[in-house]
């Protein structure tokens, strides 16, 4: 680290969810993030309320002296907040109050994964009876059978971020990728993914790219993003040269990507053939505000699901169920869900229900299941009444098998379904869980040969 001598970086989490309080949870998601700074957890706000910070993320910058010399709202530049730092930094060595020596720290006790998968995010459910994974925090994605059977793996478990070649320089289109096989470091959190044919698309969220396996040549390469992470809003463009802002989740129809572009809080949309991409829905800002598409607020769309002319997707940060329609005039309309702020777990009709923080829909004949991440359950949407039923987990974290509305999940984020199953991404359990819809029972899938 550049400034490991002279910065000490305390992080402070004022969670706006109830289960982000939890501590456990918290350290979850420090291990999860790989996160090597203390943390506090914030349960009661008092920090952020003393510090009267007013979004998420803010940053306080404390000189040597204890006092608070500037903030910064928002997210930003690394080459901006690096010239910030070196500035401070050459100021309080000349007035010689930095002092360089170490600071001891070591966490406590983290939620590590005692399995095969380390925080899987998403799941696909194929036609050809075959599970296709996105184990996370391994940086890779598995290839299985419905049973569990490994039949591939794609991605060595490292990271491309530590490669020189993986950012190229200002205007230059990323190499990486560039027909590289399945043994190579291709991932850096991978989430969604959608097939075509023997084509298998990934969503890279820590490298903000999009990646495009070949299933048939065993062959991977970057179809669109820099490596970069964008933190401004563009209108598009080759989808090679702009960067993009953590993309999520993925769906494919007619020579058409859809990535929920959970960063920019919008959808995008990639002319695959064409090599273009560029805004779907959504302005850019954060909200809850439906109309023509483009004009739309979104707030961290996570996960998508597809069905003829109907986008379905679950906008995480404001609790909600919402569908974009396809096509000339489409509109952006809220089927669940009414603010940032308003969240909670009841079942009911359309808004009448409550979600918290949901990260993936999945369709279905007649319905969307929703994986409502927060409350640990898995949820079902009538789409002829927009009736919301809790269908599997009893709301505790757990991973307790059997009846459904007995089992127990813990913040699922990936959900799938193929013939009458659903296919669930327990994330904090580091499982591949089942639900059968008819039977009504919840088991777990023991990967074998990853």
């Amino acid at each position: 680290m550049k400034y490991a001598d002279t910065l000490f970086v305390i992080g402070v989490h004022s969670a706006k969810f109830d289960t982000e309080r939890a501590t456990e949870n918290v350290r979850a998601a420090v291990s999860r993030y790989n996160v090597n700074h203390p943390v506090v957890n914030d349960v009661e706000l008092r920090v952020m309320s003393a510090f009267a910070a007013r979004a998420w993320p803010t940053l306080m910058f404390i000189d040597p002296e204890g006092k608070v010399i500037g903030r910064h709202e928002g997210e930003f530049q690394l080459d901006a907040m690096d010239r910030v730092l070196t500035a401070m930094i050459d100021e309080f060595d000349r007035a010689g109050v930095l002092n360089r020596d170490p600071v001891p720290f070591e966490h406590g006790s983290e939620a590590e994964s005692d399995g095969a998968l380390s925080f899987p995010g998403k799941i696909l459910a194929a036609d050809d009876d075959k599970l296709y994974i996105a184990d996370s925090n391994h940086h890779r994605v598995i290839v299985a059978s419905k049973d569990g059977e490994v039949s591939d793996i794609i991605g060595n478990g490292e990271s491309p971020l530590a490669l020189e070649s993986f950012a190229p320089p200002p205007g230059v289109l990323n190499p990486i990728g560039s027909d590289w096989g399945f043994d190579a470091p291709l991932f850096d959190n991978p989430q969604g993914m959608a097939l075509d044919g023997e084509v298998l698309y990934v969503a890279d969220a820590g490298t903000h790219t999009i990646q495009r396996v070949d299933m048939a040549s065993r062959t991977v390469s970057v179809i669109a993003g820099t490596g970069e992470q964008s933190l401004i809003r563009h209108a598009g463009g080759e989808a090679m040269a702009f960067p993009l802002n953590s993309p999520y989740d993925l769906e494919y129809a007619d020579g058409i990507l859809y990535i929920a572009m959970a960063g920019a809080h919008q959808l995008w949309q990639m002319d695959v053939g064409a090599g273009m991409i560029e805004p779907f829905a959504g302005t850019g800002a954060e909200n809850i505000v439906d109309g023509e598409r483009l004009e739309a607020l979104l707030a961290q769309p996570y996960g998508l699901a597809l069905d003829g002319n109907n986008l379905f997707f679950a906008d995480s940060e404001t609790s909600a169920i919402r569908v974009a329609k396809i096509g000339v005039g489409g509109r952006v309309v809220t089927l669940t869900g009414t603010g940032l702020f308003a969240f909670g777990d009841h079942d009911g009709i359309g808004k009448d229900a409550v979600l918290q923080h949901p990260q993936d829909v999945t369709w279905a004949p007649g319905a969307i299941y929703i994986a409502d991440s927060y409350n640990h359950k898995i949820k079902r949407m009538e789409l002829n009444t927009l009736r919301i039923t809790t269908v599997a987990g009893d709301g505790t974290q757990g991973i307790t098998d059997g009846n459904a509305l007995n089992a127990s999940f813990d913040e699922p984020a990936g959900i799938s379904y193929r013939d009458g199953v659903v296919y669930v991404a327990d994330t904090n359990n580091h499982r591949i869980r089942r639900l059968d819809i008819d039977s009504g029972t919840v088991d777990t899938i023991e990967l074998l040969g990853a």
